[in-house]
């Protein structure tokens, strides 16, 4: 992947944060004027060819606006009655805007552990991808009536750049009420310079960090950064803009300033790096030659070149891949439960259904979720040994 700025259609999938500060109006409610600007903006990427994905604060920002709370910090129930009532209208304001585009909004709200548990994330992330092959534009957002402080992101730039990597998107864009990384925060520091691009997120760019700007956003900086570090660091580049304008994707793809964090490597690499070298497999699969050549030349393993199964793993877990030679020659993401790969090891993918009572996924290990090594230099005796001890 190109480590400089290119315009925003060149990217294969974008995800767009934006602060509640920009969509809702402590005094007047949802900003409809230029909610209506930016879904124009989200249409005329998807014309191009773009996904796009929206994770939308404004929840709890515009349920308290409906209720007339008082200012200032809310109690844990306060926030959670204000966000159920927010949702529904929040979930309303997105759908009628895009369907003037004849677009279809999904909504999808997560909570902490739906991205950070292995099942719950690839159940997620198949609902968001379905959508997006469907032609919708999911609309994702924490789940603030449920969240607790312990269970909790706390801000939407983590959750948008966790989004980003379980999508396998190329670019997270936070539109904000600030429009890039500075030295130090302008409004306290006159002398502040601004950083137009970001090569690598040092201790020193960490240091830049301010605090949160507005009492409708749990965000700041900081949360910003960290949300640089999660993005850049699984090959997805970042910028941080104003949404202030009308138009505010329109505004950077004509020059606005903002600041791009360059991706460490490509989503692919990243991920997979990823699922090699930091799970210990809780199990394997042993495949025959023709699925081993499949696999060699990036095709996904199917059932029918399954030759047997070991281990107690469940869908999600990471399992090895054993060739031919009793050799590990991959690792991958176990599309099925142990139980159901055994049942299935050997069949037709056509099978799956009548075996199993429902339809399930064609392949055992899809090829988004694998990695081949170079060569096999474990023996299926390690691998077991690596699923006793998991």
């Amino acid at each position: 992947m190109t480590k400089t700025r290119k315009p925003l259609e060149k990217y294969r999938r974008i995800v767009i944060k934006i602060g509640s500060a920009l969509l809702v109006d402590r005094g007047t409610g949802l900003k409809a004027a230029w909610l209506d600007a930016l879904c124009a903006d989200l249409a005329a990427l998807r014309a191009k060819g773009v996904d796009v994905l929206v994770v939308s604060s404004g929840a709890i920002a515009l349920g308290r606006s409906v209720l007339d709370l008082p200012s200032g910090a809310l109690k844990l129930e306060e926030s959670q009655a204000a966000a159920a009532i927010g949702q529904i209208a929040l979930a309303r304001a997105w759908s009628e805007s895009l369907s003037t585009h004849a677009i279809v909004a999904g909504q999808i709200l997560l909570t902490l552990g739906d991205t950070e548990e292995r099942r719950r994330y690839l159940n997620a992330r198949a609902t968001i991808n379905q959508l997006l092959k469907l032609g919708a534009v999911p609309i994702i957002n924490e789940n603030d009536t449920v969240a607790t402080t312990e269970i909790r992101y706390g801000d939407n730039d983590r959750l948008a750049a966790r989004v980003a990597t379980m999508t396998g998107a190329d670019l997270l864009v936070l539109l904000s009420d600030i429009d890039g990384l500075y030295t130090a925060p302008p409004h306290l520091d006159p002398d502040a310079r601004f950083l137009d691009t970001i090569a690598d997120i040092t201790p020193a760019i960490e240091a830049m960090a301010g605090g949160a700007a507005s009492e409708l956003s749990r965000g700041g900086m900081r949360t910003k950064i960290d949300a640089g570090k999660i993005a850049t660091g699984a090959g997805c580049a970042m910028i941080i803009a104003s949404g202030k304008p009308d138009h505010p994707l329109s505004a950077i793809e004509n020059g606005a300033r903002s600041s791009w964090f360059a991706p460490s490597g490509s989503p692919v690499t990243a991920r997979k790096t990823w699922i090699a070298g930091q799970l210990l497999p809780a199990g394997s699969l042993a495949i025959d030659a023709g699925a081993e050549t499949a696999l060699r030349s990036g095709k996904s393993l199917l059932p029918a070149g399954v030759r047997q199964v070991t281990g107690s793993f469940s869908r999600g877990d990471t399992i090895a891949i054993i060739g031919t030679e009793g050799r590990e020659i991959g690792r991958g993401l176990a599309g099925y439960d142990a139980d159901e790969a055994r049942q299935i090891t050997g069949r037709k993918s056509a099978e799956i259904a009548t075996i199993l009572g429902y339809a399930g996924r064609a392949a055992m290990v899809h090829r988004d979720d694998m990695v081949m090594t170079a060569s096999g230099v474990r023996r299926d005796a390690d691998v077991e040994k690596d699923a006793a001890n998991a």
